[in-house]
C-alpha cells in the first residue's frame, strides 16, 4: 500500500512540476507550452478597395429560407498577413435594396468585422464608426447566416483561414471549399 501512495505521490509532484497557468489561471501542461515566447496579433491596416464592378460579383448559397441574395466580388478578395480573409460583400434583398460593404473574417476566432460601407449612388465608401470597428463573433442563425457560410463553406475550411485569394475564389465557383466540413 506504502508503495502506491509514494508512487501516486511521486505522480502528483511530477505532474505539478511540468504545469503552469495561462492568462486566465488556468493550469497548461508543459507539452502543450511554447518555447517562445507568444506573439501578440497585430491586425494590419487596411483600406476599401476599388467599389465592386458587377462581373466581378460571385454568388454564394446561404441557406433555404435566404430571401435575400448573396454576392462577393472576387477581385476584393483578399488573405491579409494578419490571417484575415477580407472581401466586398453585395446584398440585393428582395425589395430591391442593394447593400454594399467591406468586411474580413477571421477564421480561428469565428469572428468578423465590418470597415466601411459602400454607397451604390456614387461608387465611394463611409468607413464604419469606431464602435462598430469591433470583431463579432460569427452566428449560424436560421436567418442571415451569411458570415456562417462564408466562414464555414468558404474561406475557414476547417476553421482555417483559405491561403490565397485564388483558393477563395475557387471555393466561390464551386460553391464549397473542398475541405470544408
Amino acid at each position: 500500500m506504502k508503495y502506491w501512495a509514494a508512487l501516486l505521490l511521486a505522480g502528483l509532484v511530477a505532474s505539478a512540476v511540468a504545469q503552469t497557468t495561462d492568462s486566465y489561471g488556468r493550469f497548461v501542461p508543459k507539452a502543450y507550452q511554447g518555447d517562445e515566447e507568444e506573439t501578440t496579433w497585430q491586425e494590419l491596416e487596411v483600406e476599401p478597395p476599388v467599389f465592386p464592378k458587377q462581373e466581378n460579383l460571385r454568388e454564394f448559397y446561404v441557406s433555404a429560407v435566404a430571401t435575400n441574395k448573396y454576392f462577393i466580388d472576387a477581385s476584393t478578395l483578399n488573405v491579409g498577413t494578419d490571417g484575415v480573409v477580407r472581401y466586398v460583400l453585395v446584398v440585393q434583398t428582395s425589395g430591391g435594396a442593394t447593400n454594399v460593404s467591406f468586411e474580413g473574417i477571421r477564421c480561428k476566432e469565428r469572428s468578423w468585422k465590418h470597415y466601411a460601407t459602400g454607397r451604390s449612388d456614387n461608387g465611394t465608401w463611409t468607413l464604419s464608426r469606431a464602435a462598430h470597428m469591433e470583431w463579432r463573433p460569427i452566428e449560424n442563425k436560421p436567418v442571415n447566416r451569411h458570415h456562417a457560410a462564408l466562414s464555414r463553406d468558404l474561406f475557414c475550411p476547417k476553421g482555417n483561414a483559405i491561403q490565397t485569394a485564388d483558393e477563395g475564389r475557387n471555393a466561390l465557383r464551386l460553391g464549397k471549399h473542398p475541405n470544408s466540413i
